[in-house]
């Protein structure tokens, strides 16, 4: 019997020789560098993942699918997969011309024989694909903020795929998944997507799953890009290692995708479902919720609790892929098990631990019940996310010139410094324009990319369970923002605005800058010619008026203890 999910799927890969041949031929072309999205995408493109897309959208298919969710050929594809680039950039490059795509290496991964070259309407691609043109969705924010202004298409010769060096016998391309279902027998398979580490009301989901859908059980977790502030691939990977035990080895395998998802809620999981059919499977849970990104400017959810079952039933019969919908799983503390919400009668006594409460009982080293995960996932959360007092944070002073950031900075450390436990590092804005940014000038753009320098210092020392204390001028609120995330992905990022007046920032004018600028001898001086954009919400606000520097760094510790960062 012929299974049409067990076939050899297409993949964009030529062979050895003349991936050989190809590498040598493109020293010659125009290289782009790819960054961390474009290389899961493309990564999915070669080895069929994305099948039946050929290559980076061109224009034609890109309208099709922001409009209507539908290729230029009326194919069902509901997300965007362009290769954007820097103006510069699409500045050399014409339709008819191939361009290398190269890893963070320069590493050659593919060549893209460029068909079509085109400037966005990013604010339609946000309303249509992610519902709203809203920056506190993180795929908006990344769009606007992040992604190239130009979008170039066209076909992808596949040279050779993105080297990994972590975890490579749980990667499987999908035609290694399909000839694996093809030993093992496996006529059914039902994916489940996560990107949380697993506990025990996933493992009864789908141990349910696996039985309402008669099949075998894939656990296909995205280990590419998540959203910001998730839980590392490297430590949810150790978890997932963790639980696989629990499963019956016969009828479950595990295996790592790298996706760099949208968290596009409905559209999202129309487009798992297209991914988990060309990997070879029949079934897939889509859950409450699926790959929402959480709350809007508003506080209300991006998307309905069920919109995204919705959508992919509309079109389960063109994707071709059964879903397996699944309500929240409770524990019931009378029957001491797990149950779907809705099926739990009144008076029940319901127990569940939300993602919130979940990190809260991590920060303060508080007990995590064996009802809600298994003791070798508590211990991996631990190690990786140790009581707040014990990890790395950032505080970042943000205020005009002269509003008494860095005297402020050098108070707080200081104090951290007496009450010692942390490496404490003071990047002062001087002290970095100097030491790290000293061939940038005041542009826009150069003193955006001296805050980011700061925020990846910043992050670093973070990372290592050091105290970064930073206190540049940092104007735009887009930038505070990409610095916060890098931060946050470690641990704790404290904004901290230096609420001073211009006028008694131009009153004090220590340096002199003020009066220079008013003179017009210094361009594009914040607060004089160039915008300030206030923090609407900073951890901690201060007004340095009238107040003395100690008091203030005193704010700043209260803080902190508050927050559980260091020990009152």
């Amino acid at each position: 019997m012929s299974l049409p999910n067990l076939a050899p799927i297409p993949e964009l890969f030529v062979s050895y020789d003349s991936a050989q041949k190809l590498k040598h031929e493109a020293a010659s072309l125009p290289s782009w560098d790819l960054t961390q999205r474009q290389i899961c995408d493309l990564e999915l493109l070669m080895n069929g993942g994305f099948y039946p897309l050929k290559g980076f959208m061109t224009e034609a298919d890109y309208d099709g699918v922001v409009e209507k969710m539908r290729l230029a050929d009326g194919s069902l594809w509901p997300i965007p997969i362009t290769l954007d680039v820097s103006e510069k950039f699409a500045e050399t490059v014409e339709p008819g011309q191939d361009i290398a795509l190269r890893d963070a290496e320069g590493v050659i991964l593919a060549i893209l024989s460029v068909t079509d070259k085109w400037v966005p309407d990013k604010a339609r691609e946000a309303e249509k694909v992610f519902g709203a043109d809203d920056l506190a969705h993180p795929a908006v924010n990344y769009l606007h903020h992040t992604a190239g202004k130009v979008y170039l298409g066209g076909p992808i010769t596949g040279i050779q795929p993105p080297v990994h060096y972590d975890f490579k016998a749980r990667r499987d391309t999908p035609n290694e998944l399909r000839a694996l279902f093809r030993k093992l027998g496996w006529r059914k398979v039902v994916a489940f997507q996560t990107r949380n580490p697993l506990h025990r009301a996933h493992q009864e989901l789908t141990f349910r799953a696996a039985r309402e859908a008669q099949a075998n059980l894939l656990i296909h977790p995205v280990v590419g890009m998540t959203k910001p502030g998730d839980v590392d691939h490297f430590t949810r990977v150790r978890c997932y290692e963790a639980v696989l035990d629990k499963y019956p080895a016969s009828t479950t395998t595990m295996s790592l995708l790298n996706l760099a998802m949208r968290m596009a809620g409905p559209r999202e999981a129309v487009w798992h479902g297209i991914i988990r059919r060309n990997h070879g499977c029949t079934h897939m849970i889509v859950g409450r919720d699926h790959a929402g990104p959480g709350k809007n400017s508003r506080g209300e959810n991006f998307y309905g609790p069920y919109e995204a079952q919705e959508l992919f039933r509309r079109h389960q019969a063109e994707i071709g892929i059964e879903m397996v919908d699944f309500k929240q799983m409770v524990y019931v503390q009378e029957r001491a098990q797990y149950e779907p919400r809705d099926e739990v009668e009144d008076g029940a006594t319901i127990l569940d631990i939300s993602g919130t409460e979940l990190r809260r009982r991590l920060r303060e080293g508080l007990e995590i019940p064996e009802w809600f995960s298994f003791p070798e996932v508590v211990a991996e959360l631990r190690r990786r996310f140790p009581p707040r007092a014990q990890q790395g944070f950032t505080v970042f002073f943000t205020g005009l010139s002269g509003s008494g950031k860095s005297t402020i900075a050098n108070a707080l450390m200081v104090k951290l410094m007496e009450m010692g436990g942390r490496p404490v590092t003071l990047l002062d804005g001087d002290v970095v324009r100097k030491h790290l940014s000293s061939e940038l000038g005041f542009s826009k753009e150069h003193r955006d990319l001296n805050i980011r320098r700061i925020g990846f210092v910043a992050s670093e020392i973070t990372k290592n369970g050091g105290i970064a204390i930073c206190a540049p001028i940092a104007p735009y609120a887009a930038t505070r923002r990409a610095v916060r995330e890098m931060i946050e992905a470690f641990g704790a990022f404290i904004e901290v605005h230096v609420a001073t007046s211009l006028e008694e920032c131009e009153r004090r004018d220590r340096k002199g800058l003020y009066k220079l600028a008013r003179e017009g001898k210094i361009k594009e001086f914040t607060g004089i010619s160039d915008p300030y954009e206030e923090p609407q919400n900073p951890e901690l606000r201060v007004d340095t008026e009238n107040v003395d520097v100690d008091h203030c760094a005193h704010q700043v510790i209260l803080k902190l203890e508050s927050m559980g960062l260091i020990k009152a």
